[in-house]
């Protein structure tokens, strides 16, 4: 059934099976393409940030002691932005591995760990931040009110909840036009789309799809794409188009690579995956 859809809407090669980058890794994350199409991908349980040359195929450690970096973006001046979960924080990576903390609290309470973000055309970041418990904390609970998803503006220091009804936020995209933003509920296994206003306030709360989402990104045509079992393709509607599956047990998360942006770049669990698309990415 997903393969019929899939080659009605000719995004791959329904033949094609996503190809085996390496195997080396403990769980592979936070995938963000960089401007010249190359990779930058988490290996949270590691704890380094890892680069991926698409021409070449090279892969090499771009970062140690990544802060336990998870979900990662690119800002317009090429620094890597990570949500670094260790202390709930968020730094800024330059292009030479310079670390810049941008976050460190919310008034002076650690956040749950930042899990997933997006940055719009104003330089501020929308953050998720569930609460997954990690085996190198010491704490034990939330200092917090509950998983809500923040933006942060630029420059500022303190970020500001504009979603808090959520049970388990998690993968966050949104669109170039920067009208829309995606956001996955993990914890209630649903996607929605807001608008963004001018304020960088979020309305129209709209539910999508019941399916949540750990990492997600978006082709030309505006298709959705999120990770868990694999990676499953919406239309900008909601319909599901297409299943790209995988041999491992969890798709973490996926981006559009190379310099044409048209390689699927994935995160599943020890394995990092890639497979030529007829379609090509916005991010």
């Amino acid at each position: 059934m997903a393969l019929t859809a899939a080659a009605q809407h000719n995004l791959f090669d329904t033949f094609s099976k996503p190809k085996l980058v390496s195997d080396q890794f403990a769980f592979t994350e936070g995938c963000s393409v960089a401007k010249n199409g190359d990779v930058f991908f988490t290996d949270q349980p590691n704890d380094k940030i890892w680069k991926y040359e698409v021409e070449t195929g090279k892969l090499s450690v771009f970062l140690d002691k990544a802060g336990r970096s998870n979900g990662t973006y690119f800002d317009k001046k090429g620094n890597l932005i990570t949500c670094a979960d260790e202390k709930g924080e968020l730094w800024s990576v330059s292009p030479k591995g310079k670390v810049t903390v941008l976050m460190t609290s919310l008034e002076g309470k650690q956040m749950n760990g930042p899990n997933d973000i997006w940055i719009d055309k104003k330089g501020g970041i929308y953050m998720t931040d569930p609460y997954y418990q990690r085996d190198y904390w010491t704490r034990k609970i939330t200092e917090l009110d509950g998983e809500h998803v923040y933006y942060l503006p630029k420059g500022a220091k303190t970020p500001i909840k504009v979603i808090g009804d959520m049970r388990q936020p998690n993968g966050i995209v949104g669109t170039p036009d920067g009208k829309y933003l995606y956001v996955s509920d993990l914890g209630a296994q649903k996607t929605y789309r807001y608008t963004i206003n001018s304020d960088a306030s979020l309305s129209g709360k709209t539910l999508l799809f019941n399916q949540g989402s750990d990492g997600m990104t978006l082709d030309e045509r505006g298709n959705i794409y999120i990770t868990g079992k694999g990676v499953t393709i919406y239309s900008p509607e909601g319909k599901k188009i297409a299943n790209i599956p995988n041999t491992d047990n969890w798709t973490g998360n996926v981006v559009f690579a190379g310099k044409n942006r048209d390689i699927l770049f994935i995160t599943a669990s020890k394995c990092v995956y890639v497979l030529k698309m007829n379609v090509r990415g916005v991010e």
